[in-house]
């Protein structure tokens, strides 16, 4: 198998970001330097910035509703972590779209490099469907500005479509394309809401159906 595709395979790397990582020198084939274009057979050990690319066998993809209070890492850091909920069998897939440890809903693992990279580099542009509750009603003009013109957050202009659910207007379907760390959370907040409860139910072209919470399913 070619070094790129091996790489984008059994990590998080796109084809062409693995072919950037071996000429930077961050790859190695049996303790020598890869170059582009090499080739991985069965028996080579493979490393990525000094760790060992362990191969599962086959591609792989879950969709798990996240419940609310694991972070999506392997080292929790005192909190309990996605991986938790997993078998371990599937310790080794990589976590894509992640969702802070307040947040619940759709979150993905997959072994599949090429999947990950489009399914979150910026350029593909796939949407997210949240539910977001708010402490307090939506006034018609925050939600105007939201929509139509962005609000300035220091990372740069968050721009959301907003469907209204309930008519008390605390309750609203965000739309969205970015992925920007709790983007959704730091818009309303800056117009002086807070988000009590946030769940993601849509990722691109995956949802969750009827798929429990703290629940995983093969894709």
């Amino acid at each position: 198998m070619r070094l790129n595709k091996f790489l984008a395979q059994y990590t998080n790397l796109s084809r062409r970001s693995a072919d950037t990582a071996v000429s930077d020198g961050r790859v190695e084939i049996n303790n020598t330097l890869a170059k582009l274009g090499d080739m991985v057979i069965d028996s080579d050990v493979v490393t990525l910035d000094n760790s060992v690319i362990t191969p599962s066998g086959n591609i792989l993809t879950l969709i798990m509703n996240k419940p609310i209070g694991y972070v999506c890492s392997r080292e929790g850091q005192g909190s309990k972590t996605v991986y938790e909920l997993l078998p371990g069998r599937f310790s080794h897939l990589n976590c894509v779209g992640r969702l802070d440890k307040d947040s619940s809903g759709l979150l993905m693992f997959t072994n599949d490099g090429e999947l990950a990279n489009q399914l979150t580099h910026p350029r593909y542009q796939k949407q997210k469907k949240y539910i977001v509750n708010l402490n307090n009603a939506l006034e018609p003009i925050h939600q105007q500005m939201i929509s139509d013109h962005g609000i300035n957050l220091i990372d740069g202009n968050s721009k959301l479509m907003l469907t209204k659910i309930d008519s008390d207007a605390k309750i609203w379907e965000v739309t969205m394309t970015e992925g920007r760390n709790r983007q959704i959370r730091r818009t309303f907040s800056a117009l002086g809401y807070r988000v009590t409860s946030l769940h993601r139910t849509d990722f691109g072209p995956y949802n969750l159906d009827s798929l429990k919470l703290g629940d995983y399913k093969h894709i």
